[in-house]
């Protein structure tokens, strides 16, 4: 082929040059590497297992080794890929369009796993543009943005893990998660690294993280997003590549061996999952084919104003079928157990961040995104169809109703929703003088009126500690000492409340900086007496918690919680009792004193008579407290708080002490 007609690989981010005015397209394939079947079911937007149809696939084709190519285009006039194994030139692997299918597809003798490539696609509008695989099941390494032909080669070991989770009740179960930023949570800084570092590969975090989460008794991590994404920036919430893990840590195949060793460990995986938006890259999904394909047209529904990125046309057979098999795959490929759902409020609702006339209402006059809605409800329900015991938890920041409700009560279907009104309540209150706490003690009771309209997830999440939001520990007030006691009562205050925990990395060690994606958490802070105490008492809480069944067997109605006293505003002190309605664990009273006094003699009410044992005392001096620790108080029958007994207490100052009957 003479040098006039070779495609090279352009620059990165430089535009590809014009197309050939004519080409020697090679013969295609007399039989396509895709069925009719898998067309049919990829137009009605029903194939589940998508990646295997789309996508870059090593296989013997006809008696010939090499890789099949297929993408979806329906409105490109021509399609090549271009690659490693033919010099990036498109005259040599041109595609052929399958009928009315909007599919290209064709076949690369020699082509191996582990070559980059992209699709050539001349799109509607006459422009020729490269294109990364929408279907890549890998990438190059960041910011070169070549997909990269993947074979799965991982032999799993988690079976017994599976088995059980198949079995276990996902809802009525102890659950507490850690969620982090693997590229931050730990980097290697040696010689050949800049002063911040490298983050850790995939082998590297796996054992270390099971050291750490198992160490602390965290049921689950909960990754920020690890599909591939240009800009590191973004945490990984600007998702070009749905399909591949990030390079930054390692292949897919790494990606699968870390999940293995959590598993085995016994550590449940979230993974964040960012179908609400897309980048704009110009090498990515944006005008795939030279029209709005993944996106809606009208920049009202297609474009986030607050984000500057792109909106799924979710109302598009094909568009939702890519995205339900998205969820799918994660599942199946790398056995994820739950997809934490980021920005879902973005996708209820069609005014989103928007003002009058910058929106368009639905086909009955209304803000719903009734397309997003039954994506939505599809994906849950095929999630939880095809793999028993997973989780599904939305970041829904209103007040939309029965998110975590079954679809066929009319509901979303999903397991968990985040209840960031509990976030934000919480926060507000710990931020506050301790003498003005009096007047704002309903921060602390609202959520309760609300507490069982969804199954919840308390977060303390990666939100709260960025973009000038400082740490936990800064958000406390106080001389050293009361920030301490008011974060070591926050968290004990957060375990004992009902719905599931959540706290983002560095809270465990009161991490004093703010969240910085390019550096490491600070974990020589735990060479300090009050650091390794926050981190204690987190062990303790998960402890704790997982022991006595009252704490976590019903967080999500109304039999598994009763008030003692929510009134006691003068002095800054709420309690409550947790109980098991099975009648497997023993019940469980939490005493919140929230004030930098100690109170003497302080008397709550009880269920009954009988020594009560001290289960934990956010003061004790192991944590960094004054020590000041009930242990075991017997209860008089003396009616208190509308119990026929009660205690007589020394609550600590800025101080959480649990108690339950002895044995």
């Amino acid at each position: 082929m003479s040098p006039g007609r070779k495609r090279t690989r352009p620059p990165q981010g430089a535009e590809p040059p014009a197309p050939p005015e004519q080409s020697e397209q090679s013969e295609p394939s007399p039989e396509p590497t895709v069925g009719d079947l898998d067309l049919y079911l990829f137009n009605e937007g029903r194939h589940r297992q998508l990646w295997r149809m789309l996508g870059a696939h090593e296989r013997t084709h006809q008696g010939v080794e090499g890789v099949s190519f297929a993408v979806w285009a329906p409105a490109a006039r021509a399609v090549a890929v271009v690659g490693d194994f033919n010099d990036w030139d498109a005259g040599r692997t041109r595609l052929r369009a399958l009928g009315s299918s909007g599919v290209w597809e064709g076949f690369a003798p020699g082509a191996v796993a582990g070559q980059r490539y992209k699709f050539e696609i001349t799109g509607a509008d006459g422009i020729v543009r490269l294109k990364a695989d929408p279907m890549a099941r890998a990438t190059e390494l960041p910011p070169a943005t070549a997909s990269v032909v993947e074979a799965n080669r991982h032999v799993w070991g988690d079976e017994a893990w599976l088995t059980a989770r198949a079995t276990t009740d996902q809802i009525d179960r102890h659950l507490s998660a850690y969620e982090l930023h693997l590229a931050s949570w730990r980097r290697v800084v040696d010689q050949s690294t800049g002063p911040d570092g490298r983050p850790l590969t995939y082998a590297e975090a796996a054992e270390a993280l099971a050291d750490h989460v198992t160490s602390l008794g965290f049921t689950h991590v909960e990754l920020m997003p690890v599909a591939e994404h240009p800009f590191g920036g973004s945490w990984g919430y600007q998702v070009t590549s749905y399909y591949a893990p990030t390079a930054r840590h390692g292949t897919p195949d790494d990606f699968r061996a870390f999940v293995d060793v959590l598993h085995q460990r016994g550590v449940g995986v979230i993974v964040d999952w960012v179908p609400a938006h897309f980048p704009k890259d110009e090498w990515a999904l944006a005008r795939f084919d030279g029209t709005a394909l993944y996106e809606h047209a009208d920049p009202r529904q297609g474009e986030h104003p607050d984000w500057g990125t792109l909106v799924f046309n979710f109302g598009r057979t094909e568009v939702r079928n890519f995205l339900v098999a998205n969820a799918l795959y994660w599942f199946e490929e790398f056995h994820i157990d739950g997809l934490r759902v980021d920005a879902v409020a973005s996708m209820l609702y069609l005014d989103y961040s928007r003002e009058p006339g910058e929106w368009i209402p639905n086909p009955h006059g209304g803000n719903e995104n009734l397309d997003a809605i039954a994506f939505l409800q599809e994906t849950n329900t095929e999630v939880h169809a095809a793999h028993a015991g997973v989780l599904t938890i939305a970041e829904e920041s209103t007040a939309w109703p029965g998110v975590s409700r079954p679809v066929h009560h009319g509901g979303l279907g999903f397991t968990h929703k985040w209840n960031m009104g509990w976030m934000h309540d919480t926060l507000r209150y710990f931020a506050r003088d301790p003498i003005h706490r009096r007047y704002h003690q309903h921060d602390l009771t609202f959520g309760l009126m609300y507490a069982w309209s969804e199954n919840f997830v308390l977060p303390l999440s990666h939100d709260e500690v960025v973009h000038g939001k400082g740490s936990l520990i800064g958000k406390m007030p106080g001389d050293e000492w009361q920030r301490f006691a008011n974060l070591r009562a926050l968290l004990g205050l957060m375990w004992a409340h009902p719905g599931k925990q959540l706290l983002f990395m560095g809270g465990e060690i009161a991490q004093e900086r703010e969240w910085n994606h390019d550096r490491s958490i600070d974990w020589h802070l735990l060479d300090q007496p009050r650091h390794a105490g926050v981190r204690d008492l987190v062990a303790d809480l998960n402890r704790v918690q997982r022991d006595e069944r009252a704490l976590w067997a019903d967080d999500f109605g109304p039999a598994g919680f009763r008030w003692i006293a929510a009134d006691d505003t003068a002095r800054a002190v709420l309690s409550f009792l947790r109980l098991d309605p099975t009648g497997g664990g023993r019940a469980v009273v939490c005493v919140a004193s929230l004030m930098p006094t100690v109170h003497q003699g302080y008397r709550v009410g009880v269920p009954h008579g009988g020594a009560w044992e001290t289960l934990l005392a956010t003061d004790d001096q192991r944590y960094g407290g004054s020590g000041i620790v009930p242990g075991i108080v017997e209860a008089v029958a003396e009616p208190w708080h509308g119990f026929d007994h009660s205690l007589e207490l020394t609550l600590p100052p800025l101080g959480v002490v649990w108690l339950a009957p002895s044995h």
